[in-house]
């Protein structure tokens, strides 16, 4: 078991990922955990993560300094080797020249993490603080041509530092490090597999609900359907799912959704309309936002009604993923910045009747699907791309009418089509049209027109952290769009997101 201690980075659960990829157990804390609950964990190892502040700074987030006389090895990263630093006499300062981005490593000493690896590796910086004064007993092993103290060691306390992150893609053999650190260093078995963490969840859900009701808001994307079925094989009958048609949906996806749920889960469901009820409430919205606030409102207002019709409801299930909840809110008490609300996080009231239960809220998207494939979930269900749960309102900028929504599902439609017609359906992570709030002037049948621009994205990615616009064919981009303009009415220009993630979000709004 490894612990974590979250300082606030945005990639900290990367490292849990990491962790996990190499089938060891871990889990994630915030920095003013108790001394007591770190020995009741009884870790391997314990991993500092990074984060925003500078730990000179006033309100520097710092975990108990006696984590470091348990006995155990401790690798901090970029914050949380400046806090081991910090905490054991050495000294941290701003940096003369920050560095972000890539940057090659010089390995002085190939062992402990960088056993079996080059001795000139790119890695990934991200600080604008370094090493001034290194503590007794510390020695460098790694510098760039920026960083003296690139990466540091203590031999006889097994203590490690590196400025970097090993945890991101960026730094390639980021993977090797950590499995130096887990197997070399800490003497940890993989022996954690999704198998386990099922049995686990399926026992924290039957300990936490007992013999109460629980409702789940089923949408039929991979993420509410392996919360349903997970919480199904944990208590039966005592969950129903709700299907609610907000009228933000794809085109025809309702009833396609309740064909395919009805047919897969053997579970109680079901289905409100309560499009007008979201509609109406969105009028004259254009603030993303205030989408997201109002959906969220309508959508624990639904299920609230609902839940009255039920004898002992006292859980709503969410399928509430990592992602959702570290672009949203600061995870774990940890200052993390927030980018955006999530209507199955921000969007909640902060009364709610009914408690919830987010089984999967610590893992990523491709985790969930081979917990999916774990717990035998069909797999059309599995890798269904991921929808957002404010539907089409978040990919109509500005203002939502119905005119608007059939436009956009049609051009959605063709666009879909077309993507699992050649064959790239399972090849990206996500692909979906977005409506602007611009039009443009056209040229159809010789006549002056004047008419809606649609976007069209499409990403791949691993976990939704970062993505990278899909390369996708010329020729299947330009089918495309000449599907959209002759078959969409309203429609006369088309446009392609090429930007990444970061620096934008996947979704536009």
């Amino acid at each position: 078991m490894i612990l974590i201690i979250d300082f606030g980075s945005q990639y900290n659960q990367l490292i849990a990922r990491r962790v996990r990829e190499c089938h060891v157990y871990c889990e994630i804390e915030p920095p003013d955990i108790s001394m007591a609950a770190v020995r009741s964990l009884n870790p391997e190892g314990i991993i500092l993560s990074g984060g925003p502040s500078s730990i000179y700074g006033e309100n520097a987030a710092k975990a108990d300094p006696a984590i470091f006389d348990m006995g155990i090895p401790v690798l901090g990263i970029c914050y949380g080797m400046h806090f081991m630093i910090d905490a054991l006499g050495g000294t941290v300062r701003g940096a003369g020249k920050r560095e972000y981005g890539f940057a090659e490593l010089h390995v002085s000493q190939p062992d402990g993490l960088f056993k079996g690896m080059d001795s000139t590796p790119s890695c990934w910086m991200s600080h604008g603080d370094s090493t001034e004064k290194l503590p007794d007993g510390f020695e460098v092993t790694a510098s760039t041509e920026n960083t003296d103290a690139a990466a540091i060691v203590h031999r006889g306390k097994n203590f490690h530092g590196l400025q970097f992150h090993p945890e991101v893609e960026h730094t390639p053999q980021g993977r090797t490090m950590m499995k130096n650190f887990l197997f070399e260093v800490c003497g940890c078995r993989p022996g954690w597999t999704m198998s386990a963490f099922a049995q686990d969840a399926i026992s924290r859900i039957r300990n936490t609900v007992k013999e109460k009701q629980v409702i789940l808001g089923l949408s039929g994307g991979v993420d509410s359907s392996v919360t349903a079925l997970l919480l199904h094989k944990a208590i039966g009958k005592n969950l129903t799912c709700i299907f609610v048609d907000n009228g933000l949906l794809r085109k025809d996806e309702g009833k396609k959704l309740e064909k395919t749920l009805t047919r897969h889960l053997d579970i109680n469901i079901r289905f409100v309309d309560a499009s007008e009820k979201f509609l109406s409430a969105l009028v004259q919205v254009t603030d993303p936002e205030k989408k997201r606030k109002i959906i969220g409102k309508i959508f624990m207002d639904v299920f609230e009604e609902e839940a009255g019709k039920m004898t002992d409801a006292e859980f709503l299930a969410q399928g509430t993923l990592y992602p959702d909840i570290i672009e949203s809110i600061s995870p774990f008490g940890g200052p993390s910045a927030v980018i955006k609300s999530h209507h199955n996080v921000g969007g909640l009231p902060e009364k709610m009747k009914l408690r919830l239960v987010e089984p999967l809220k610590y893992l990523f998207k491709d985790e969930v699907r081979l917990l999916g494939e774990e717990i035998g979930l069909d797999e059309e269900l599995v890798w269904r791309q991921p929808f957002p749960g404010p539907g089409l309102a978040i990919r109509i900028i500005g203002e939502i009418t119905k005119e608007r929504l059939t436009i956009l599902r049609e051009v959605d439609a063709v666009l879909l089509e077309e993507i699992k017609n050649n064959g790239h359906y399972r090849k990206l992570w996500q692909s979906f049209a977005v409506l602007l709030p611009i039009k443009s002037v056209g040229i159809m049948g010789d006549q002056r027109t004047y008419e809606n621009i649609a976007a069209i994205r499409a990403v791949t990615s691993t976990d939704a952290m970062t993505a990278d616009w899909a390369r996708l064919p010329h020729q299947l981009l330009a089918d495309i769009s000449n599907r959209i303009i002759n078959e969409v009415r309203g429609v006369n220009r088309v446009v392609y997101d090429i930007s990444s993630k970061p620096p934008s979000t996947i979704e536009w709004e």
